[in-house]
């Protein structure tokens, strides 16, 4: 019986490490964002950025359909004023309304539109989706102090193509270092150049990767910046807590050692 459940323990690490080796695939850079570590917090103007790139150029295939348009005012978030966030969702989306029955302009209420137009994959999650660069997701240190690893991944597939194509059942794939497969049925999105900054800050592709990254990574987790807070708090709150026991402890138990040492 002990032999029957060993093997079979053997056998499940052995299918999940293979499933491990296998999603691992491809090459990840490690990019210093700004937002990773304990004390770590997003660059709104870096956030703007992505914003713009993701309306411009990501927004053709892919949606953010669990993001809603209003939090693009939060202060932990892009930041825009109400008034630019109320002409933004006009200016860009349209939502299905099914009281008015027919579509209308999008108001800060509503979220992004989804977009399945082309078969993308959503967007919303996708940074938290991809954690694990630094390690299996959840496993705490090592993910606060060098990130969830999900912004790393986008990253380096934007950057990862190679230039080489190749056709298999009438689809085309390109060549990609950073797809675990090697290869990726989505065209290069980006090649640098692709937008304008209102801050005039460098276009190349290797920003606009960072910049689209880290506001998906926002997108992923809203509220990052909060719950770092939180958990500098209740550290600090159980480091007081645990001196305090500590000198209490000493103090109650004092006379007894005395007396034992009479």
């Amino acid at each position: 019986m002990i032999r029957k459940i060993a093997l079979t323990a053997a056998a499940i690490l052995s299918l999940s490490a293979g499933a491990s080796l296998a999603a691992e695939g491809g090459h990840t850079h490690d990019v210093p964002f700004s937002f990773e570590g304990p004390f770590g917090t997003f660059d709104q103007m870096q956030l703007q950025r992505g914003l713009k790139i993701y309306t411009e150029i990501c927004s053709a295939c892919h949606g953010l359909r669990y993001v809603p348009i209003r939090t693009l005012s939060n202060e932990s978030g892009p930041g825009l004023p109400e008034d630019q966030v109320r002409a933004y969702a006009e200016q860009n989306f349209e939502v299905f309304d099914t009281e008015l029955d027919d579509f209308r302009p999008a108001v800060p209420t509503d979220h992004f539109p989804a977009n399945t137009s082309a078969g993308a994959p959503d967007l919303s999650l996708m940074a938290k989706a991809r954690a694990g660069f630094h390690g299996p997701y959840g496993t705490g240190l090592s993910q606060l102090f060098n990130g969830m690893g999900g912004a790393e991944h986008i990253y380096s597939i934007l950057t990862g193509y190679t230039g080489e194509e190749k056709e298999e059942a009438g689809t085309t794939f390109y060549e990609n270092t950073a797809f675990s497969t090697g290869w990726i049925s989505m065209a290069p999105p980006l090649y640098g150049d692709d937008v304008e900054y209102d801050d005039g800050h460098a276009t190349s592709l290797h920003h606009e990767a960072e910049d689209v990254a880290a506001f998906l990574m926002w997108a992923a987790e809203p509220k990052l910046m909060a719950r770092k807070q939180a958990g500098f708090v209740g550290v600090l709150f159980l480091t007081i807590l645990t001196v305090l026991l500590y000198v209490t402890n000493k103090r109650i138990w004092k006379p007894v050692k005395k007396k034992k040492k009479d």
